[in-house]
């Protein structure tokens, strides 16, 4: 039998094919649609199906004979279109990456030990560090308590949804906020697909709250880059990114404090 990957890769590459008209930046399909081109291809259906689509949105790439057929300067990512429906849409930006470049800050690291000898480089891990050390509340601004994790709901439109973890926040001036956090830890990608539909329950089960979307990717074991978005024309624009390192109370030196100092006043 073919690995995983390699089968999902013939699927969903039928799945396309199979809708693709030229010139098109949109491909709807739907779950059925998936096992109508493993049967055509004599392969073996995974136990679950959406485990084709999740492989695309965030850990691998489309094949070759998908990519290409993307527009100039665009890549497909892949939509839910409500329930058990998807949809193929090309776009300029696809996957979230840390901006090589950007300066580091270093924050006293206040994850317990025991957290800290039985953690692995996951998204669990990740959310855990998030939490621990108010990176959140340092990132935004705005004092944020942990809300629920990992929520699962239905969006019209969209279908079944999870985001990893919900926080509410409260600023000086009283304005309350609803702060969904992606997380990614080890291979996996940050994609604009999971940071549409966060916006996407925000509003459908805060609506009188400021959304305020965040994603958060392990760079190092104790480096993390934190990413905030707002909506724009047809996706989602970024709005900050900011790098923190994780480092002992010792390691923060007098002259990384006058250089944070530096940058307030220049703020």
């Amino acid at each position: 039998m073919m690995p995983n990957q390699a089968r999902y890769a013939k699927i969903i590459e039928r799945v396309f094919l199979s809708g693709y008209e030229d010139g098109a930046e949109e491909v709807p399909f739907r779950r059925e649609d998936i096992v109508k081109a493993a049967k055509a291809l004599r392969i073996a259906l995974p136990k679950n199906l959406g485990d084709v689509v999740y492989s695309f949105r965030y850990r691998a790439k489309l094949p070759a004979a998908v990519a290409s057929r993307a527009p100039k300067g665009k890549s497909w990512i892949i939509r839910p279109a409500g329930p058990a429906r998807y949809c193929f849409v090309a776009t300029r930006v696809t996957d979230i990456c840390p901006n090589p470049l950007l300066g580091e800050t270093k924050v006293p690291n206040a994850t317990p030990g025991v957290i800290e000898m039985y953690a692995l480089s996951d998204e669990q891990a990740l959310l855990a560090k998030l939490r621990y050390n108010r990176l959140v509340d340092i990132f935004t601004g705005v004092t944020c308590y942990s809300l629920q994790s990992h929520l699962r709901t239905a969006v019209n439109g969209i279908g079944q949804v999870e985001t990893d973890e919900l926080y509410v926040g409260v600023d000086k001036r009283g304005v309350h906020y609803i702060i969904p956090i992606q997380a990614k830890g080890g291979k996996d990608r940050l994609n604009i697909v999971q940071v549409e539909q966060d916006m996407a329950i925000c509003r459908s089960k805060f609506p009188s709250l400021v959304c305020r979307a965040i994603a958060a990717q392990f760079m190092q074991e104790d480096l993390i880059a934190l990413f905030e978005f707002e909506p724009s024309r047809k996706t989602v624009a970024l709005l900050a990114e900011k790098h923190y390192r994780l480092v002992p109370p010792e390691e923060l030196t007098p002259e990384d404090l006058k250089k944070y100092m530096s940058r307030a006043q220049e703020a």
